[in-house]
């Protein structure tokens, strides 16, 4: 299969060594527990915003997909992001991964020039297409406004979708904002018309399902995903209501904190590896106040769910 499974993702976090490089086998075997029943992802999308691709070194990105491959992860299953500024960067990762054997990528647009034209964001999108040149490619473009400033028209999308056809395969939208996934899918026909579309929040999951979204790629599934995934089998009903009252819950409690340090945090508690809260600058990790209040309210959250 080419493309990417539907479901839910986890935009892994990653982990750094104390040099500061990436960790790639650490990043392997993170990732292996979250498509592991009791971290309850579908896949995995490294290297994205949550897993700060944009501050690991080139070097290591471009090395990374061999390692995956190397593990035997299935390639169905992970969905890296090759996004940068400089054309010609975004067609060398994307390169690298697919002749590792990983064909789905998640492309931010071109983020450093500020107002571009749909017309300027065609050429970068077509470049990539044309220049790695493989009918088996799926991008996945990467709509993320409020980091990169640079948002995707719903009338950009289509054109790249009727101009590459199944080599633009879907969309992660990370607005937060519903009504934005909902244009997207009405103008591309969602997964009726084989475009998926992955809003990036598990609150969001049955909405969007409904609508004709994929699934999620969640940057709190890090933590979540075995939350977000019954609510994803749960039957239509009591059971679903309850299991999103359970997702929504734990997504708050991901909101109020810094996202990519939080989620670093929790993996820190569950490994027992405080090298886990390494973060790449500018990004730091949390206070000691805010680790003790995410804690404190993931105790309680435990406790709520043991009661119910």
């Amino acid at each position: 299969m080419t493309k990417a499974r539907r479901g839910i993702y986890a935009a892994a976090v990653s982990p750094f060594t104390e040099s500061g490089a990436l960790d790639s086998p650490k990043l392997i075997s993170y990732c292996e527990h979250l498509m592991s029943p009791a971290g309850g992802c579908d896949g995995v999308a490294p290297t994205g915003t949550t897993g700060e691709g944009t501050s690991i070194a080139m070097s290591d990105r471009l090395a990374l997909p061999g390692h995956f491959a190397e593990a035997g992860i299935a390639p169905d299953k992970v969905i890296f992001g090759t996004g940068a500024p400089a054309s010609g960067d975004c067609v060398a990762l994307t390169k690298a991964a697919a002749d590792a054997g990983f064909t789905n990528v998640l492309v931010l647009p071109p983020y450093y020039y500020k107002d571009p034209s749909d017309e300027g964001l065609f050429r970068y999108y077509a470049n990539l297409v044309e220049t790695v040149g493989r009918d088996d490619l799926r991008v996945y473009l990467y709509h993320f406004p409020q980091m990169s400033a640079v948002p995707l028209s719903p009338d950009l999308v289509v054109r790249l979708r009727t101009e590459f056809g199944p080599v633009i395969a879907g969309l992660k939208d990370s607005s937060g904002d519903f009504e934005q996934s909902r244009a997207i899918i009405e103008a591309t026909g969602g997964v009726g018309q084989d475009f998926d579309v992955y809003p990036s929040s598990e609150a969001m999951l049955w909405d969007g399902k409904d609508i004709g979204a994929a699934g999620i790629i969640s940057g709190s599934t890090n933590a979540f995903g075995a939350k977000a995934q019954a609510a994803l089998q749960a039957p239509a009903g009591a059971a679903r209501d309850a299991a999103m009252v359970a997702v929504k819950a734990a997504r708050a409690i991901a909101g109020k904190y810094p996202l990519m340090p939080a989620m670093k945090q929790v993996e820190a508690w569950r490994s027992g590896d405080d090298s886990w809260t390494r973060m790449a600058p500018p990004l730091v990790e949390l206070t000691a106040a805010q680790a003790a209040d995410l804690r404190a309210d993931l105790d309680a959250l435990a406790t709520q769910v043991a009661a119910e």
